[in-house]
């Protein structure tokens, strides 16, 4: 299977609109549909249910969607890993989310800069669950992301678990209290012991309100947007006259983990990652 019908599907597929994804792709409709009838036809499936106004994946497309995504993303990573290779400065590439540390950062880079096996190190700055995306298509080495997280291609050491806050405008009712609940905070979705509503519940966030980063976040929270969960070293290292942080016992813990490439051979981010799970 080659790799430019694979990318027309995907276009597609995510467009669900021959036309949106033609102009996406740079391409005229009728080839595009013409170069996905083929792939159909060499797999012998249908990928696309087509009616004169709709456009909807098969059970079919739904699974190549998913496989052809990791498929092309290996395809970017094989090349920018070899031309990285044949650099004569060779770095490694860190990704991360803005406060996205645990605050361990620094401790981290300085002990690694230690190791025989490291190398300088580049921190890649990314969005919101944009670290996963960059180990996959080469474009970074190792990453420090909190769970929950998408871990296909992936592997992951814990480095840092900590509580979780309440993040609340200082005139709400509840910040007179001490301490809440997850109960006192009626968060939909959100229960305890489970990471998948509370991710759920800040990517709604993110996504209603345009959020690229935690000072975005923290003023909403100040101008009484939103209610929401930190972790605590976030709220350590984000004081504000007009918000205030209240532990939340039940609420399920934030684990920063480390993940890397699962094929990787490089030694220099195996000695990373051992500094990173030592500071925890």
């Amino acid at each position: 299977m080659e790799s430019r019908p694979l990318r027309y599907f995907v276009a597609v597929a995510e467009d669900l609109n021959f036309a949106r994804a033609a102009e996406r792709l740079g391409i005229s409709a009728p080839p595009l549909s013409r170069a996905i009838r083929k792939l159909e036809a060499d797999l012998g499936v249908l990928l696309f249910e087509r009616t004169t106004h709709n456009v909807a994946l098969t059970p079919a497309g739904e699974v190549l969607l998913a496989e052809a995504r990791i498929a092309l993303d290996a395809l970017q990573a094989a090349g920018r890993r070899a031309q990285r290779a044949a650099a004569t400065d060779p770095k490694l590439i860190l990704a991360i989310k803005a406060d996205g540390d645990a605050g361990l950062l620094d401790v981290i880079l300085s002990r690694y800069a230690e190791e025989p096996a490291s190398l300088p190190v580049t921190i890649r700055l990314t969005g919101w669950n944009g670290q996963p995306r960059l180990l996959r298509t080469g474009e970074a080495d190792a990453a420090l992301i909190y769970e929950p997280f998408d871990r296909t291609g992936l592997d992951t050491e814990t480095v840092a678990v900590e509580p979780r806050f309440a993040a609340l405008p200082s005139a709400h009712p509840l910040a007179a209290r001490d301490r809440l609940s997850l109960g006192d905070l009626g968060i939909p979705g959100v229960e305890p012991g489970r990471l998948e509503g509370l991710a759920r519940f800040l990517d709604r966030i993110v996504e209603e309100y345009a959020v690229a980063d935690l000072p975005q976040l923290v003023t909403l929270v100040e101008l009484g947007k939103v209610v929401t969960l930190l972790p605590q070293s976030v709220t350590v290292r984000y004081p504000r006259p007009g918000v205030v942080y209240r532990p939340v016992p039940d609420a399920p813990p934030a684990t920063l983990s480390i993940a890397w490439p699962q094929h990787s051979r490089s030694t220099a981010t195996a000695a990373l990652v051992r500094v990173a799970t030592s500071v925890r």
